[in-house]
């Protein structure tokens, strides 16, 4: 998770962003240089920026000919931008499930929490525990969006009193949202 300004642009920077995928193997400057066909102390330069960033790290070095080569990997198999980055919509009311700022804030706070806990689980050699449920649904006329929406809310409400939190209960945060499909993208069956 990325969640500094600075650190977000470095990534995002063209060579840097090359970087960082051919690194998700371990490699050197010199090994760099063949593989992105770039000269070793540019590559060097973005390196160096890259490891003070914390976004790469050291796994090895290695003496050669004189000189020690250093071997670095990406520090994460992909990086995730917060989108608290690009502002709040805190000002939108919680109740108005509606309102599509409020979507996109609810799915931005999934995303940085579900990626913070995935970090923090991997890095104590354990599973996060997540479920996703995904379905593609179609309305005739405005009235069924909210006829649907209403039903839905009813239901969750329902079944989330059968498994309210407790003391003795590991409570999960369960969020439902929709928006208007994709063009073009094959719908998706309840999952």
């Amino acid at each position: 998770m990325i969640d500094d300004a600075d650190k977000a642009l470095m990534a995002l920077d063209p060579i840097k962003r090359r970087l960082l995928t051919a690194l998700r193997e371990p490699g050197s400057a010199a090994s760099l240089a063949k593989q992105l066909a770039l000269p070793r102390q540019q590559l060097g330069y973005h390196l160096r920026a890259l490891e003070g960033a914390g976004l790469v790290r050291l796994v090895e070095e290695r003496k050669r000919r004189g000189f020690v080569e250093r071997v670095l990997v990406a520090a994460a198999d992909a990086f995730v931008l917060d989108p608290a980055m690009l502002g709040s919509a805190s000002s939108v009311d919680a109740q108005d499930r509606h309102a599509a700022a409020y979507l996109v804030e609810a799915a931005g706070s999934v995303v940085r929490d579900v990626t913070r806990m995935r970090g923090a689980a991997e890095a104590a050699g354990q599973r996060l525990l997540t479920f996703t449920i995904e379905a593609d649904v179609a309305f005739a006329q405005p009235q069924d969006f909210e006829d649907f929406s209403d039903a839905l809310a009813k239901a969750v409400r329902e079944l989330a009193a059968r498994y309210a939190p407790g003391p003795d209960r590991r409570a999960y945060h369960v969020m439902i949202g929709a928006h208007p499909a994709v063009a073009g993208r094959p719908p998706k069956p309840i999952n």
